[in-house]
């Protein structure tokens, strides 16, 4: 997690981090450089106006706006997590994580992605469509930097290729992957396709 209000900006966090994920925030979205005589005739009207308390409103209050200067990274929407959380709390039942295509929580990335293409929800929960979808896929599901024991808790899909020949586990040409699990050797036959 990232805490903005203690970060001084270094990059040391940016410089050290094994995913490379946390970026540094050039931009001032709220405003706070823009008093009326600072930086005139280089920052738009628009971004003075951000003074403004009606103006103001327009951003999201649930989700803390960083000022410039300030490194950042995914915090897996927390703001949507807890609301989840105390909806689930309030109605005493545990959270809907994808059973049924019903969810209590979405990260604002799975709710705008068209293609269903990132789920989010509790992977110990078995009737979750995380935990689903890391059963039905368990031949291209890998973990970044997993050689490394970091342990991660987000899983990726490889890229499907479509091979001419077939694969099945024990046969000539089968090998063991960096995950333990098996693979096959890519071979390319040369004339008849």
């Amino acid at each position: 997690m990232m805490a903005y209000n203690r970060c001084i900006g270094t990059r040391y966090c940016a410089n050290n981090c094994p995913y490379k994920v946390r970026r540094f925030n050039w931009a001032d979205y709220m405003g706070a450089d823009s008093f009326p005589d600072n930086q005139r005739g280089i920052i738009s009207d628009a971004t003075t106006m951000m003074n403004d308390d009606l103006t103001r409103m327009v951003l999201n209050p649930d989700v803390v706006v960083r000022s410039r200067g300030v490194m950042e990274k995914c915090t897996f929407c927390v703001q949507r997590c807890q609301d989840g959380k105390l909806k689930a709390k309030k109605e005493s039942r545990p959270l809907k994580s994808g059973e049924n295509g019903e969810f209590d929580v979405k990260s604002a990335c799975q709710q705008a992605c068209p293609t269903d293409a990132i789920v989010f929800g509790n992977v110990n929960d078995k009737n979750s469509a995380v935990y689903q979808h890391r059963e039905d896929n368990e031949d291209r599901l890998f973990y970044g930097l997993e050689m490394l024991h970091t342990l991660p808790n987000v899983s990726y899909l490889a890229k499907v290729r479509n091979n001419d020949a077939i694969y099945h586990p024990g046969e000539e040409g089968a090998q063991e992957t960096a995950g333990g699990k098996p693979g096959k050797t890519e071979e390319k036959e040369e004339g008849v396709h």
